[in-house]
């Protein structure tokens, strides 16, 4: 049964993740304006512009362990409503910087709020939705992320940065105001065995015309009261989903996808395309955004594994095309240590980078339009469904925890991979992993379309 309020509470916490969207693109307009800044004590150096930038995900892998106990100690609602606290006191911290460690700080916290808030949104998500629209509902959590991005990027075109900051503080707050008035969800209420509570929050969910009692019944009959001792890791129910959890965030990362949107602005200006930086930004926020939605749309036809699949060819052949335009442009500079790809770029031999430059600007625009229906939400989404209810906090926090660590040694390293195997060598390297992706989606990943979330339970078991 079709109920508009089972989308308001979608929307309600889909605040959170438009959020963390607004504080991963809040870096890029911003650092080039802190680095021009005539303040010394706020101007940014390039290894403090790198530490910037990559400082929110250290907050975040903190924030998915403090997810991951908090989620099971006060349940998905307050934990969503709680993680608004560090990203409006992250932005105050921002708004009011004095020095550089202010900044990092502000940053640090707002990632915290970011690593709660992809743990919690996904699950609270999952676990009000029914099966016929889990997957459309579950995916627009990275369709939030990436209009926060773009968002981000526009708004940085007019604003200051410390105004910017004062906007991206905003959809927390209305998050806080809208959550407050959402039902937390029936299969965390029936696992505390409050189970009149639970039927409420379905009639508010499914409507009053659904078989509410019968819902409740499935939920209980998979509900087991006691927690998770360590001895159950041995159990397949366990740490298979775990293995498959924490491998599909793995493979999100090594993609290559943080690399390749770091250098964005810089390919485009190298391909001789007269945009202003921030400009070119906005066109790749605005293909994510529109492959996100597609992804979203046909989910729930398509299913999850088909999706993976495209995508994982998708981006294997573009970051392939990404090496071979690399080795084309640099043919002398193989052995170059200067990790920065850049400046070996723009020294590299006259004419070739110009008359191939489509070449790169068409991988980007194909790599960033794949990877954005396929391998950016499905692995969000299918974290949040095949792990068992009484494991989902400690589950989800190893699998957000892993996402945000390999995040950051992606973005930080890479510099250091061009320099140990030159630019072509480490896009090839991406290509191989967007080849090894598909092949464990083959083996590994169970198709979750149109399933309940206890009947995933049960295939594990």
């Amino acid at each position: 049964v079709q109920n508009k309020k089972l989308y308001l509470a979608t929307f309600a916490a889909v605040l959170g993740p438009l959020s963390f969207g607004f504080v991963l693109g809040y870096s890029s307009p911003v650092i080039p304006e802190l680095r021009k800044i005539s303040d010394p004590k706020l101007r940014l150096d390039s290894s403090q512009a790198s530490w910037f930038g990559s400082v929110v995900t250290v907050g975040a892998a903190a924030g998915g362990i403090l997810g991951s106990y908090l989620v099971d100690k006060v349940g998905r609602k307050l934990s969503l409503m709680l993680c608004s606290i560090p990203y409006v006191f992250g932005y105050v911290v921002i708004i009011s910087a004095q020095n550089v460690w202010m900044l990092y700080f502000g940053r640090m916290l707002t990632g915290l709020a970011s690593g709660i808030t992809s743990l919690v949104v996904p699950m609270y998500i999952s676990e009000v939705s029914h099966p016929k629209v889990r997957g459309m509902l579950g995916s627009c959590v990275q369709l939030m992320v990436v209009t926060g991005i773009l968002g981000a990027y526009v708004a940085g075109i007019t604003l200051k940065w410390r105004w910017l900051a004062v906007l991206c503080s905003v959809p927390s707050c209305i998050m806080l105001l809208f959550m407050s008035f959402m039902p937390e969800t029936p299969r965390f209420l029936l696992n505390r065995n409050k189970r009149s509570e639970a039927i409420a929050a379905l009639q508010f969910l499914r409507g009053p015309h659904a078989d509410h009692e019968w819902e409740c019944m499935q939920i209980e009959a998979s509900v087991q009261e006691e927690g998770l001792n360590f001895s159950e890791f041995k159990n397949p129910s366990i740490y298979r989903p775990l293995l498959i959890g924490v491998a599909l965030m793995f493979f999100q990362q090594v993609t290559g996808i943080n690399a390749v949107m770091f250098y964005a602005e810089t390919i485009f200006e190298d391909a001789s395309f007269k945009v202003i930086g921030v400009m070119a930004s906005v066109v790749v926020g605005s293909i994510q955004v529109c492959f996100t939605a597609v992804g979203a749309l046909i989910v729930d036809k398509t299913g999850r594994k088909m999706l993976l699949y495209i995508s994982g060819i998708i981006t294997a052949l573009s970051t392939a095309l990404f090496g071979l335009y690399f080795k084309m442009v640099l043919p002398n500079r193989n052995n170059s240590s200067n990790p920065d790809v850049w400046f070996t770029l723009n020294s590299a031999s006259p004419g070739t980078e110009s008359s191939i430059s489509w070449l790169a600007v068409v991988s980007l625009g194909l790599f960033v339009a794949g990877f954005a229906f396929g391998w950016g939400p499905v692995p969000w989404l299918l974290i949040s469904e095949i792990f068992p209810l009484r494991a989902r906090g400690i589950l989800s926090g190893a699998c957000v925890l892993t996402n945000w660590v390999m995040a950051f040694l992606v973005t930080k390293e890479f510099g250091d991979f061009i320099g140990f195997l030159t630019s072509y060598g480490t896009f090839w390297l991406f290509s191989a992993c967007c080849c090894l992706s598909v092949i464990f989606t083959a083996f590994y990943v169970p198709e979750t379309k149109g399933q309940t979330l206890e009947q995933i339970e049960a295939y594990f078991r």
